[in-house]
């Protein structure tokens, strides 16, 4: 039964499965995926569907969420496949699913800052507590592949605020509340280095940049989420900041293709920088949409946020990646920032 898509996410996946990677290692195996509905997992998922349409490939999917009624928004339109299990839980309980796994994507974990602030505890343990969960399961599966998605913000704020290594690292307040996330996705790698050092789990770890693209959640509360959901419904772009900080945006597509070269040919027990090494400005970001679809007829305008507004801003106001070590995989992104949110705004319509 081959699932019908959008064109742009169609092109998206020929795209992504047409890179010149061992995709047959994936053959006949089960994948693992949590939090896979997703806005980045969701994208690992049907390139492995995509792959199991186009080639025969036999591939299993399980995808872990946390709630089914939830996921199906997402996921849905793949119900009834035979390749796909749905499985639900919390990745924070030990894990009751399918024991034979051969590759595992641990993604599970609230992304947003306006979860930092409510639920700084389920942020927190979902990158500790089921990182070590889904650890422990990868070393009784005896898996080839376990790929933990982490985030630029273990860098907190580095001193220079420059160019930032694998090796470089800031302050991070640990008492700040919105410090659950890096510092859980701190803990998270820790754990993902010890079980590889003492038990030899081939876990690798990717650190994501501000990823976009088609299927992200449109009242996420990021920036950049918020601004596409403005051109969508024909709105002015409300900036509820001067603007000024910056951020590196990597395509969902670019992305996707570099998390599949990291789990099958990263090194295992070792972290990527992952981005575009293109980044702009919010207020660049925003008057560049309002150029891009001028029939919206829209502006941007100011507000301040709201007393109630749950979201909490980072204090760092931006450095740029170092992708050496993952360009050195022989990934690079290829899609500009115009490109990638036309093909975004695009997606929705």
């Amino acid at each position: 039964m081959r699932t019908k898509r959008h064109p742009i996410v169609e092109e998206d996946l020929r795209r992504i499965v047409a890179s010149p990677l061992p995709w047959e290692r994936f053959f006949g195996k089960t994948v693992l995926i949590t939090g896979a509905n997703g806005f980045v997992p969701a994208y690992m998922l049907e390139t492995l569907i995509h792959l199991n349409d186009t080639s025969d490939a036999g591939i299993h999917v399980v995808a872990m969420v946390r709630n089914r009624e939830k996921a199906m928004r997402r996921l849905g339109e793949f119900e009834g496949r035979r390749d796909l299990t749905v499985h639900v839980q919390d990745v924070r309980d030990a894990y009751s699913g399918p024991t034979a796994v051969n590759f595992v994507v641990h993604a599970a974990s609230q992304a947003s800052p306006k979860f930092f602030g409510v639920d700084p505890v389920g942020t927190f343990e979902a990158n500790v507590i089921g990182t070590q969960h889904l650890l422990q399961l990868a070393h009784a599966s005896e898996s080839e592949g376990f790929l933990f998605f982490s985030s630029g913000e273990v860098y907190g704020q580095p001193a220079d605020c420059s160019t930032v290594k694998e090796s470089d690292y800031g302050y991070l307040d640990p008492l700040n509340v919105r410090s659950c996330y890096a510092e859980g996705k701190r803990a998270g790698e820790t754990l993902c280095a010890c079980w590889h050092a003492q038990f030899g789990v081939p876990a690798k770890i990717v650190r994501l940049s501000h990823t976009y693209g088609p299927g992200m959640e449109l009242n996420d509360g990021r920036v950049f989420a918020d601004f596409v959901a403005n051109i969508v419904a024909g709105q002015d772009i409300v900036l509820k900041s001067d603007g000024s900080a910056t951020r590196p945006f990597c395509y969902l597509a670019d992305a996707t293709e570099a998390h599949f070269r990291v789990l099958l040919t990263g090194k295992a027990g070792e972290a990527y920088n992952l981005g575009s090494g293109m980044q702009c400005s919010v207020l660049e970001l925003a008057e560049m949409l309002c150029r891009q679809f001028p029939e919206q007829g829209c502006k941007v305008v100011r507000q301040a946020r709201s007393a109630g507004d749950a979201y909490v801003p980072s204090a760092v106001q931006g450095f740029e990646l170092d992708l050496g070590k993952i360009h050195a995989l022989g990934w690079k992104a290829t899609t500009s920032i115009e490109e990638g949110f036309r093909r975004t705004v695009e997606s929705y319509r």
